[in-house]
């Protein structure tokens, strides 16, 4: 059976390296994107050039019905057997006394509601107890969710908490239905994310404190992303994968 994948966001750095890997190693490839349709429709380029399968879908995740009207696209596609959601906003870095309750509705929503509205779609497609063939699901976090990001995007960390959260709970809810659920936490990956918190260059000003004295890139996470979704990982459930240089 063919496996088919979808990633939120992924038109873009961790999101479409991890489409790329995906490919290669068998998957159909869903990218959902918000914006940039160009961006994701390259992504999709490069992947039917290479001898893949993959298209591309507009939809804001943070909404129901948009979440609604993807997934039922993703059905044409073949049964889903994998879910990434990739999809995270932060905005410019300051401190918790300056942020709005617009800021925080705008990054919870788009952050953490998200992350749930397509977990549960996945899992109502996936569940063994609902006829679904099983599957798995990848949550990416951040190390931010341990740091708490001081000074800089405490609200982007507390999503991230949150979405750590979901992940041990989903996972233990969905165990024994076929469904495993864990999550990736990288940081200093060269993204341009880096660059709506207002500093594009940040991973090269503080890549002296990594460990490893450089800055990751996006496929190094898609790399542990693909080892989680795969056979290779079937006993873990719950678990995270730091990708942050040893820091």
């Amino acid at each position: 059976m063919q496996k088919t994948i979808l990633i939120t966001g992924g038109s873009r750095g961790i999101g479409a390296a991890t489409a790329v890997l995906a490919a290669q190693k068998g998957y159909q490839v869903c990218i959902n994107y918000l914006q940039n349709k160009e961006a994701a429709l390259q992504v999709v380029d490069s992947i039917n050039k290479q001898g893949g399968n993959a298209f591309a879908f507009q939809a804001d995740v943070s909404q129901e019905t948009d979440v609604l009207a993807l997934f039922k696209a993703v059905d044409q596609f073949g049964p889903l057997t994998a879910l990434v959601n990739n999809v995270g906003i932060l905005e410019t870095q300051m401190r918790v006394i300056d942020m709005s309750a617009e800021r925080l509705q705008r990054v919870f929503t788009s952050n953490v509601i998200s992350c749930f509205l397509c977990t549960r779609e996945a899992i109502k497609r996936m569940s063994t107890r609902r006829g679904g063939m099983g599957g798995a699901i990848v949550n990416v976090s951040s190390i931010a969710a341990r740091t708490g990001s001081p000074g800089e995007y405490v609200d982007y960390a507390a999503s991230k908490g949150a979405m750590d959260a979901m992940t041990i709970g989903v996972s233990k809810e969905v165990a024994d239905e076929g469904i495993r659920v864990n999550g990736v936490r990288p940081a200093f990956i060269y993204t341009d994310i880096h660059a709506s918190g207002g500093e594009p260059g940040r991973v090269d000003r503080i890549k002296d404190s990594v460990p490893m004295k450089r800055g990751g890139q996006p496929e190094e996470v898609a790399n542990a992303i693909l080892w989680l979704l795969s056979d290779e990982a079937s006993y873990s459930t719950g678990a995270f994968i730091d990708i942050t240089g040893g820091r």
